[in-house]
Parts: C-alpha cells; sequence; structure tokens
C-alpha cells in the first residue's frame, strides 16, 4: 500500500508539471493577443473594404438580371454570383402573443402549431432518493468514491484541463 507521503510528492510533482503547462499556455494566449492586436486594425480596414465591395457587387448584379436568365449563377474568380430562389421566411417578435393568438384563432390547429416540450429536469430529480428514482426507471451511476484530481486555480486552467485530459486518454489508449 502506498503511504500518504509518496502521494503528496507525486501530488508535487504532478503540481509542478501543470504549473510548467500553464507558463506555456499563459505565453501562447499572450502572444495571440500581441498577434490579434498587431493586425487588428488591417482585418477591420480589409472587412470594410469586403463589405463594400459586396454592396457594390450586389448591385451590378441586381441591376442586370437579363445577364443571370440561364445560367442563374456563375462562378467567376472563385465567387458564386447571380440568382437564386429566396427561401423565405416568417418572422415574429413576441412568442407568448402568437401561441395566445393561434390559441384564440385556430383553436383546433393548436397541437399542430404550437411546439409542447416535456422533459424531466435532471437538476430537480437528483434531489429525490435513490429509491424514488428506481420507481421511476432512472438508473443512479457513479455513487461510490472516485479519484478527484482537480486544481483550484484560473481560467487559463480550463485550457490546462482540456489539454491534460486529451493527454492523458492518448496515454490510456496506448
Amino acid at each position: 500500500m502506498t503511504s500518504l507521503t509518496e502521494i503528496e510528492l507525486y501530488t508535487k510533482s504532478y503540481a509542478d508539471a501543470r504549473e510548467e503547462l500553464t507558463k506555456v499556455v499563459n505565453r501562447v494566449n499572450q502572444l495571440q493577443e500581441k498577434i490579434h492586436a498587431r493586425y487588428l486594425r488591417d482585418i477591420k480596414r480589409l472587412l470594410a473594404k469586403a463589405a463594400e465591395r459586396q454592396v457594390k457587387l450586389a448591385a451590378l448584379i441586381e441591376g442586370s438580371p437579363t445577364l443571370f436568365t440561364k445560367p442563374r449563377t456563375l462562378i467567376v474568380h472563385g465567387i458564386k454570383i447571380g440568382f437564386r430562389k429566396g427561401k423565405g421566411g416568417i418572422e415574429w417578435d413576441d412568442d407568448a402573443q402568437v401561441v395566445k393568438l393561434i390559441k384564440k384563432l385556430f383553436p383546433e390547429q393548436a397541437d399542430l402549431l404550437i411546439h409542447t416540450e416535456e422533459t424531466p429536469v435532471k437538476n430537480a430529480l437528483s434531489e429525490l432518493p435513490a429509491a424514488d428514482l428506481k420507481r421511476l426507471g432512472i438508473t443512479v451511476e457513479d455513487t461510490g468514491d472516485v479519484v478527484v484530481i482537480k486544481p483550484v486555480d484560473s481560467a487559463v486552467d480550463k485550457i490546462v484541463k482540456a489539454l491534460l485530459k486529451n493527454a492523458t486518454e492518448e496515454k490510456e489508449a496506448a
């Protein structure tokens, strides 16, 4: 059997490895921010330029429908241009108001026009005793002891945790 001292030493070794990884991830994030800041002005300028040219191109195409009768679209310089049949769509501002009006004006079609969904509330169910859950046909899993190795630090840990999870899964698969 392993002693607590041995586990403490290995925990220190694990914490040191995580700290090294965290430093590298922080450095990568800093470099990404610098690169982003360096090119942000160019990105904004080019985005505005592309948007302006897209509006102009759309106006040119819209003003020349006879050029796009057959075929209705062309591929020019890797860009598909022309006309297509609009998909159409419907919109409304207030779901509750539409539901209310459907029930009032089309009550016989309410089941068809209104989506009603009933699903179990997992958080509320988890508060029920195991016997009640069993009566409901719900299986309770992982109620025994499980190993916990969880750092208690910052947001960078989300990245580190994801990287470690992938590395651990790869190691276990090998």
